[in-house]
């Protein structure tokens, strides 16, 4: 209910900033150039890249927010794979690669998912999308909010498929929906499948992520290219309890968007590992509190996360706390912070809580302090 309440917000929010003459991308314009970003999926912390925020063409990678929100519909039990979905007139309509859907034909969400994923089929994304939403214009607005929920700041979306050149996001924007599309683990089969037909053998679907073929550690996503757009990748892979995504944009031909993925997965499983950082009770110690009713407060600390962090590298942490703070202090308010590093890097920031309230002391609190010191 809570996530339904937010997306609704952020929704909200879109529909006010996401206006006809609104520009592609608030942090720039979009263009040409290489970018690639990787990211460690259950903290989502960036690791390594190259222009990782260049904002360009997204192109078919568009449509792993729609399989995202396919998903979302799945598990709120809005949609089952078997749920028969008909195709509407505009999935006629569609260019480039297409399973060839007629207006008024039906076909369940686990084959669209298919057309989708494994054959890059835009009918099939504009069907899930107006399914899902009504029409596409209805479902964009979804994704700009999914996208705003999930961070990604520099993400636009305009349809469902990538087609138009407004589409836009980033190298670690796309590692964030990459992380997110993750905790489905449902999709990763069809994420990992290379060759698969519909309609019985009559239509063949043939993934061009050709990585699929030869790396088993693989867990998503997919490649795709435009004119626009250029080669594209988004790969997600399992190694050793680890998962890593890898994004990349904007390459000149198809050899160059696997060579750079294989890279930065590789690179990344040599040179990170997770872990959840030591915290040590010495720095705790309690805050005097200026005209309170006990003259300090105890200090607890915020939920400790796990991070990615270097191989080999020691942690080192900075606590910063008040010299002292004024009644009345509230349980569970913040009052300082433990920032983890390694080197000269931040990795993460904790909060440093109150660990009980202190009521500021009035005329009766301090003649009640005064009586029980007298008779001590």
């Amino acid at each position: 209910m809570m996530k339904r309440f937010l997306r609704g917000c952020a929704l909200l929010l879109c529909l006010v900033l996401i206006t006809p003459g609104y520009p592609a991308a608030a942090d720039g314009e979009s263009g040409g150039g290489f970018a690639s970003a990787l990211a460690e999926a259950s903290t989502g912390m960036l690791l390594d890249g190259t222009d990782s925020d260049r904002v360009l063409p997204a192109g078919s990678q568009t449509k792993l927010m729609t399989v995202l929100l396919t998903a979302e519909a799945v598990a709120e039990g809005r949609l089952t794979e078997d749920t028969p979905v008909t195709a509407p007139p505009s999935a006629q309509e569609q260019d480039g690669a297409v399973i060839w859907l007629t207006a008024g034909e039906q076909m369940t969400v686990r084959d669209l998912l298919k057309g989708v994923i494994i054959g890059n089929a835009n009918d099939a994304a504009v069907t899930l999308a107006c399914r899902i939403a009504g029409t596409e214009q209805g479902f964009t607005a979804q994704m700009n909010a999914e996208a705003f929920s999930l961070g990604m700041r520099s993400t636009r979306f305009c349809d469902a498929t990538g087609l138009s050149a407004e589409n836009v996001t980033t190298a670690a924007d796309l590692c964030l929906l990459g992380c997110a599309l993750l905790r489905y683990e449902w999709l990763e089969p069809y994420f990992t499948t290379w060759r698969d037909f519909l309609r019985g053998d009559k239509t063949e679907l043939v993934s061009e992520n050709t990585l699929i073929r030869s790396d088993d550690t693989l867990c998503g996503f997919k490649a795709g290219h435009g004119a626009d757009s250029g080669y594209t990748l988004c790969v997600a892979a399992s190694r050793g309890g680890m998962k890593l995504v890898a994004a990349v944009l904007g390459c000149t031909d198809a050899e160059e968007r696997f060579s750079a993925g294989k890279q930065l997965l590789k690179s990344g499983f040599a040179s990170y590992t997770v872990t959840t950082p030591d915290f040590s009770a010495e720095f705790m110690q309690p805050v005097p509190v200026h005209g309170g009713m006990t003259g300090a407060v105890t200090v607890g600390t915020g939920a400790l996360r796990a991070i990615a962090a270097p191989k080999g590298r020691e942690l080192t942490c900075t606590v910063i706390l008040p010299r002292w703070l004024d009644a009345p202090v509230m349980s569970g308010r913040q009052i300082g912070a433990a920032a983890f590093y390694c080197g000269e890097t931040q990795l993460c920031e904790i909060p440093l809580l109150a660990g009980e309230t202190v009521e500021r002391r009035g005329f009766s609190g301090a003649a009640r302090i005064l009586l029980a010191n007298m008779f001590k």
